[in-house]
């Protein structure tokens, strides 16, 4: 499932806190599911893969906290990205899928990963991107 624009309202709503900026709803392969309203399509389709790429190394550090090199699904929850004046956070969103918000450093980062996890916990179904099937079909 691609972006069509019909998840966005929901992106809209993660915003509603002050000092927040951007969201987006991203599949575990990096297509864009969903973005806030002032977010460029070209913008949120570049930011849904690329933090795609950091959940998937973020993922892979689990062994740097102990857990089995070999272990397939580490339980990973979020990601925080730190810049001089902003923030990135990502998290869990339903199977398959990742909720990103950005914010200013003046953000509550405790309310904003709450929130965000309300969100997910109230529309999880609606978030998630199951993994895809092969149809068995040529391409």
């Amino acid at each position: 499932m691609n972006h069509d624009g019909t998840l966005d309202w929901m992106l809209d709503e993660a915003l509603g806190m002050s000092e927040t900026l951007h969201a987006i709803l991203l599949s575990r392969d990096g297509l864009l599911r969903a973005r806030s309203q002032g977010l460029a399509l070209d913008q949120a389709e570049r930011q849904a893969a690329a933090l795609c790429g950091v959940v998937s190394i973020s993922r892979n550090t689990a062994g740097f906290c102990g857990y089995a090199d070999d272990e397939p699904n580490p339980p990973w929850r979020q990601t925080l990205i730190e810049f001089d004046d902003a923030y990135v956070l990502v998290i869990a969103a339903g199977e398959g899928s990742y909720l990103a918000v950005s914010a200013t450093e003046r953000v509550d980062l405790e309310a904003c990963s709450f929130r965000m996890h309300q969100l997910v916990e109230r529309l999880g179904k609606a978030m998630g991107s199951p993994t895809r099937q092969d149809d068995g079909s040529p391409a």
